[in-house]
């Protein structure tokens, strides 16, 4: 199986607002570097969307090692969380529904796809490939055009 290395970010101007993300993807030393934006988002949404994206490059199923500043993305697998929510029908603990349910059941469509290792990075830190990521996500949103 293909070893590729994800990293990503997303970023977002106002909360909700104008969103962007970044990936890089790094397959035998090869970038390959790719970003979106969205015009009503919010940062968690880009975050998530980032991964997406990624993990949508891939042309075969491969073991991705996937690294993000995003609590929010990787804690819902390391610890868990997608799991309980998938087995209570995407609802949290408090019964109130899970925040992002579209982005997370495309995700988990891909995780089951590929063989994804989550590991989160400090964000805005000396991180070479997230401040990549973070600039490409930020440029994202700075050159957003609605259609």
């Amino acid at each position: 199986m293909k070893k590729v290395i994800l990293y990503t970010d997303g970023a977002c101007s106002g909360n909700p607002g104008i969103g962007g993300w970044g990936a890089v993807l790094i397959y035998r030393g090869i970038e390959k570097r790719i970003s979106g934006a969205d015009g009503s988002t919010t940062n968690n949404r880009m975050e998530i969307t980032a991964v997406i994206e990624g993990l949508k490059c891939l042309k075969e199923p491969c073991e991705v090692d996937v690294y993000s500043d995003s609590a929010y993305t990787v804690n819902a697998f390391l610890n868990g969380w997608i799991d309980e929510w998938v087995k209570n029908g995407f609802k949290k603990a408090d019964n109130k529904p899970v925040l992002n349910e579209d982005l997370w059941r495309e995700l988990l469509g891909l995780t089951s796809i590929h063989k994804v290792n989550f590991a989160k990075v400090k964000g805005h830190a000396d991180d070479k490939y997230n401040n990549i990521c973070d600039k490409l996500a930020t440029d994202a949103v700075k050159n957003y055009k609605p259609d």
